[in-house]
Order: structure tokens, then C-alpha cells, then sequence
């Protein structure tokens, strides 16, 4: 019960100098009046900014609107006129975008990154993955396995497509693959679809009925960063550069290591 106690403190004090940090982060900005902020987040990146909106909106006034989706959705959502006042994209996507004149290209900030992982079924047998042979087996031995679908544009499907080529062992998997447009590979997973998935660890971390077997091996792992930016038509800039700041300050290191992401700089 001490322990338990012990964490619960800790917990709270952690929670405490996070709302100092978010405060005097808003403060900074020197905003006035409550605003509508609307966030496109890829979908790895929407857990962060769900975990920070409460506390964000509770110290600021303002609200969040999240919507997520693949970065090449969103970017052709955002090419397509829709409004909004934060992009959580790449910044390759970010530049192009800012070249359009979509983004304000001074307010591009990178936030995090993050790595490819495995899982499988809560309950279920756990492959080695440890060496790059070792997730070769894994893939080849498996029954199905699932992975956001490279059409749809999103980074780690892209990606996974590739790697299966660079391992010699495409055809064997896409024989048996189940591919997920949008959203969570884990609910493939959880429903009985595919026995082995392969997504963004930060996309894994939040199912309870999955478990994450562990980064791909460090040869062949592969990192997507992440950036934010303000729209160039935001209806409150210094709400939205404020969100930002935030987004990728001390106040939300916690929030990302805790969802399977790395902040900016580590």
C-alpha cells in the first residue's frame, strides 16, 4: 500500500508541474478569449494530442477539435480547401504544404518520432523478433498478417511494403496479409483477422487487448517524425502556435514516452 501511495504522489506531482508548464506556456502567448481549435493529426500522433486537450483546455479556455487521418489523407484534405488551425503531419508533408501556401512556414516545429512495432493478441504466443531472421520466421510463420495498407497513404504501410521487399518475403506475406486503411492495425488483431500486426509503436501501446511484442530490430526499424504547424487561414494564430509549443515542450515529454513516442531532441 506504501508503494501505491508512493506512485499515486508522484502521479499527482507529475500531473501539478505539468499544468504549471502548460500555463506559463499559455501565458507566454498572450492570448485573450476563448477559441475553437481544430486539430488534423495523423492517426499515430492523435493519442498525444487526446492525452494533453484536457488539461490544455482546462488551463487556456480554449477547445480542441481532433480529427485524424493518414498524413497523405490529410494532406489531400487540406490541399482540398478543408479549414483548420493545427496540421500534425511529416515535414516533408509540412514543407510541401507551406510551399502552397497551406501552412504558415514559420511556425513548422518538429514534436516527435516514432518506430515500427510488432504485436499479437493479448493471451497469445509471443514470436522472437529479436535479429532480423528471427521477424523473417515470424512473418513467414504466421497465419496473417496485418498492416495499414500502403495506398492509403499512411507512413507506416508505406513503409512495411517496402521492408517486405527488401527481405525477400513479399509474396509469402501479401498472400495472407490483411491491410487497414486508416485507423488502428490492432483492431485486426483484436478481432481475429490477423495473428501478427505491424504498426507505429504509439498506435499499438493504447490497445489493451494487443500486446507489443517489441520494436522492429534496430537494422531494419524505421522512424517517422512528426511536426506541427499552423494553418495559414487559423482563426486564432497565437492559440494555435500556443497548442504547438506545448505539443512539443517539457509538459508533454511524459505524455509521449508514456504513448511509445520520442520527443524532439531525444
Amino acid at each position: 500500500m506504501a508503494v501505491i501511495a508512493k506512485r499515486g504522489k508522484k502521479m499527482r506531482a507529475r500531473w501539478a508541474l505539468l499544468g504549471c508548464l502548460f500555463t506559463v506556456t499559455l501565458q507566454g502567448a498572450g492570448m485573450a478569449g476563448a477559441a475553437e481549435i481544430k486539430v488534423l493529426t495523423a492517426g499515430a500522433f492523435k493519442q498525444i494530442v487526446l492525452a494533453v486537450a484536457p488539461l490544455f483546455e482546462r488551463t487556456s479556455g480554449h477547445k480542441l477539435v481532433v480529427v485524424n487521418d493518414t498524413v497523405g489523407a490529410l494532406v489531400r484534405r487540406i490541399k482540398g480547401g478543408e479549414e483548420f488551425d493545427v496540421a500534425v503531419v511529416t515535414p516533408a508533408a509540412a514543407e510541401g504544404l507551406a510551399k502552397d501556401g497551406k501552412l504558415a512556414p514559420d511556425s513548422v516545429r518538429v514534436l516527435a518520432r516514432v518506430g515500427v512495432g510488432v504485436m499479437v493478441r493479448a493471451g497469445a504466443p509471443v514470436p522472437d523478433i529479436s535479429t532480423v531472421e528471427a521477424f523473417k520466421q515470424a512473418l513467414i510463420a504466421a497465419k496473417s498478417v496485418a498492416y495499414i495498407d500502403p495506398a492509403s497513404g499512411g507512413s507506416s504501410g508505406i513503409y512495411v511494403a517496402g521492408l517486405l521487399d527488401r527481405l525477400g518475403v513479399a509474396e509469402v506475406v501479401k498472400a495472407k496479409a490483411k491491410l487497414k486503411k486508416g485507423g488502428y492495425v490492432a483492431d485486426l488483431i483484436v478481432g481475429g483477422e490477423a495473428d501478427l500486426g505491424i504498426h507505429q509503436i504509439s498506435e499499438i501501446v493504447p490497445v489493451k487487448e494487443v500486446v507489443l511484442v517489441g520494436p522492429l530490430p534496430a537494422d531494419i526499424q524505421n522512424y517517422t517524425v512528426y511536426a506541427g504547424a499552423v494553418g495559414a487561414a487559423a482563426r486564432d494564430g497565437a492559440a494555435a502556435r500556443a497548442l504547438i509549443e506545448v505539443l512539443r515542450g517539457g509538459a508533454a515529454a511524459a505524455v509521449l514516452k508514456a504513448k511509445g513516442m520520442e520527443p524532439a531532441g531525444s
